[in-house]
């Protein structure tokens, strides 16, 4: 048993990977992401904020929207045949600037291709969204139209004119009230003339 074991190590495994990687670009691969450390990066990078934010935030925005949408937007573990162009060409950039770890990772893509770097890639990209700034959230318009001059000064002179009618209607009731009270209010009645009393009889002799 350990015999088969030590065969398949030494000579089986090695012949299929052989076979299925001829040109060596995913033994190059694995060999570079064991040797890719992604703490000593960090502690550059964070070293360095200061000098490489405005160079970051230059290339980035010279970037094609694709890239913009990987380095901000982008959750995929795996770096699709697609960018399989414009990636190399954003590492070269970056590492035009002396960004950490772009110069390695560039020269690792020329060897093996986007595909099976995706990790280191991706890695670095994270750390590149970290010099962009977050949008702002759009404030919401207001569903309300804001009244114009004209239309706030014909709500005033309707309100005016609403208000004089009103006073108008008040005075002439007022006054229909008072020819009115005036109509039913009985006239005073007239002193009674007093009676005249019967003259005394003469007194008979």
């Amino acid at each position: 048993m350990t015999t088969m074991t030590t065969t398949w190590k030494t000579r089986v495994a090695p012949a299929l990977k052989s076979f299925f990687d001829k040109d060596g670009k995913k033994a190059a691969a694995a060999e570079f992401i064991k040797s890719f450390n992604k703490e000593d990066i960090e502690k550059e990078i964070d070293e360095k904020k200061v000098e490489l934010e405005p160079k970051v935030l230059e290339v980035y925005e010279a970037a094609p929207a694709e890239i913009k949408h990987l380095v901000t937007a982008s959750k995929s573990s795996k770096i699709a045949k697609k960018y399989s162009t414009i990636v190399p060409k954003f590492l070269e950039d970056l590492a035009k600037i002396e960004f950490p770890g772009a110069q390695a990772v560039s020269e690792a893509v020329t060897k093996s291709g986007p595909a099976l770097l995706s990790g280191p890639i991706l890695f670095l990209f994270d750390k590149v969204a970290t010099f962009i700034p977050k949008e702002e959230p759009k404030v919401e318009e207001k569903s309300e139209k804001t009244e114009t001059p004209r239309e706030v000064e014909t709500t005033t002179t309707t309100e005016t004119e609403k208000k004089e009618e009103t006073s108008e209607t008040a005075e002439e009731v007022k006054k229909e009230e008072e020819v009115k009270t005036k109509t039913e209010t009985p006239a005073p009645a007239e002193p009674e003339a007093p009676k005249e009393e019967p003259a005394a009889e003469p007194a008979k002799q």
